[in-house]
């Protein structure tokens, strides 16, 4: 694993011969402070996100979506300068401003901006960075009507943006939880139920394996500082696996001492899967992923708790699986996270 999280969390897909625990990787919790090492990774990520200048022209990524400018072109709509220069000149907004007037006629308020009749470059359609665009523009048009035409200044600007901000995440509905109680089914009871549920809860993992080498935050880290296609891909796939996986335990027949726990699980993997789907899109749709960041430790947690509580239920009927015997991997899960931990500090 690499340097930046060695004293944060450790992935536990390593525990399998490949890596297959909920798709690939999970991250354990730290043996040193682990809420404040994570606060300060996911802060800095946060920090980075925002301050991503893919063309380096003093814009960052998702500033570019405010203005309408090429995250990739560090002068978007040629006016000699850099499109930071030309927001700080105040340049851009009157061009932007002068356009949208002339295509006002083919926009609403629900649309926003029309970016093409507009001669702008657009966000990705339909993304969370699109829509904030969107909002924001409009916001600015209606603030600069009612300051008499003359243009905001700076503070007006950053105030409409935080306006902006705060009505996308009121209209943001939480997704609802994948599978319900009532679409668990839940069949047998008792110590030999138990061991057939582990033994093919760990073959859908394994099924779902990938060859994924770092945990979804160091390939985030990778995507957003180095700004690179393959750890993109490499979150694709991942979201693919934890997906798979949520689906493959989803239908499995469940003890009745497991069907709340295993709803847990379920839901707490699929939640991942949707997570590392926002992460690989960061370069196309930053907001999304930046509430994907804040929203990962929160579901990360769900998922540990949910496998110490599922070992938990193990100990108490009475079920042990050693190392190695089937289905082992998948109930003590925890326990050997906590082993290697301690293991690891040890060593350091």
């Amino acid at each position: 694993m690499g340097q930046i999280l060695r004293h944060w969390r450790i992935p536990f897909a390593t525990l399998f011969s490949v890596a297959l625990i909920i798709g690939a990787y999970m991250l354990a919790k730290s043996v040193e402070s682990p809420a404040l090492a994570q606060a300060s990774a996911e802060t800095a990520l946060l920090q980075a996100i925002a301050a991503k200048d893919s063309d380096a022209d003093g814009l960052s990524d998702w500033e570019e979506a405010l203005y309408g400018t090429d995250p990739h072109q560090t002068d978007t709509n040629h006016l000699g300068m850099t499109d930071g220069e030309a927001v700080k000149k105040g340049l851009v907004v009157p061009k932007v401003m002068a356009n949208l007037a002339a295509a006002s006629s083919a926009s609403n308020a629900s649309d926003g901006v029309n970016y093409a009749a507009a001669g702008l470059t657009a966000p990705t359609e339909g993304t969370l960075t699109d829509a904030f665009a969107k909002n924001f523009f409009a916001l600015y048009l209606t603030a600069k009507e009612a300051n008499g035409g003359v243009n905001l200044t700076g503070a007006q600007t950053s105030a409409l943006a935080e306006q902006a901000m705060e009505q996308l995440s009121q209209a943001i509905v939480p997704a609802a939880s994948f599978k319900k109680a009532a679409d668990m089914t839940v069949s047998g009871t008792g110590p030999d139920a138990l061991r057939a549920f582990a033994i093919a809860a760990e073959a859908v993992l394994r099924k779902n394996a990938t060859d994924a080498t770092k945990s979804e935050i160091e390939y985030f880290q990778d995507a957003v500082q180095s700004d690179d296609a393959s750890a993109r891909a490499h979150l694709r796939s991942l979201a693919d696996a934890y997906r798979a996986s949520a689906i493959g335990i989803a239908v499995l027949p469940v003890p009745k001492e497991l069907a709340a726990v295993d709803l847990a699980i379920v839901n707490a993997i699929m939640r991942l899967s949707e997570i590392d789907r926002d992460f690989s899109r960061v370069d196309t749709d930053p907001l999304a992923a930046m509430l994907a960041l804040q929203q990962f430790r929160k579901t990360e947690l769900a998922a540990e708790q949910a496998f110490t509580t599922l070992a938990a239920i193990y100990r108490v009927n009475g079920v042990s699986l050693p190392t190695g015997a089937p289905g082992a991997s998948f109930v003590n899960l925890m326990a050997d996270i906590t082993a290697r931990q301690q293991a690891a500090a040890r060593n350091l």
